[in-house]
């Protein structure tokens, strides 16, 4: 049997997404097993972002430092701004390397069955950074479902008094599909074939 704090190390992996009871014991034996090249390095990698992490107070990113890499990354397109969901829809549209612009994260989408509003999410801040000029086009990335295009659909009507392209993420996208779960070609072909909020 395992000492406590090696059950703790399992559970707390154990609760990770795509990771079980089972994989999480391989983890931790694995850990063990090659201590010195991968328990140690991921020990002080955790320490180290545990220690800088902070997230963006222009953008919404999770990152080391304020404002993130991305904000501060002046090869940038400022006039086009990209607004999803969570952070995790962030990462996954810029690891496309399709999108040249910036980012907006909302912290979430719309919903009235889990009692999110409008105030819950940083729809308030997306409006300053527009209101601040220099931003031609919006794209509303968010999720194929229900909440994700009820929150397209408010946005569309809180943007729509600025003078701005407002499009959406095209085909490529399925229904019900999230932006974290997608392959990089089908981003792509959603990225490309964006189509003006209606």
């Amino acid at each position: 049997m395992a000492s406590p704090e090696l059950d703790a190390l399992t559970q707390a992996l154990a609760r990770l997404p795509g990771l079980g009871p089972r994989s999480a014991r391989r983890a931790v034996l694995h850990l063990i097993k090659k201590r010195e090249t991968s328990l140690v390095p991921l020990l002080k990698a955790l320490e180290t972002v545990s220690e800088t992490l902070e997230t963006c107070d222009i953008c919404g990113n999770v990152d080391t430092h304020n404002p993130c890499g991305i904000c501060t990354d002046p090869r940038r397109d400022e006039k086009s701004l990209c607004v999803v969901e969570e952070v995790a829809d962030l990462w996954a549209l810029d690891r496309s390397k399709l999108f040249p612009g910036k980012f907006h994260v909302l912290g979430g989408r719309l919903s009235a069955l889990d009692g999110v509003r409008p105030e819950d999410l940083a729809i308030d801040k997306l409006v300053a950074r527009i209101e601040a000029g220099g931003v031609e086009e919006v794209v509303l990335a968010m999720n194929a479902t229900l909440e994700g295009q009820t929150t397209a659909h408010y946005l569309a009507e809180r943007l729509e008094r600025f003078p701005l392209r407002i499009t959406q993420l095209a085909s490529g996208m399925p229904v019900g599909g999230e932006l974290d779960y997608l392959d990089e070609g089908t981003l792509a072909q959603a990225l490309r074939l964006r189509r003006p909020v209606a």
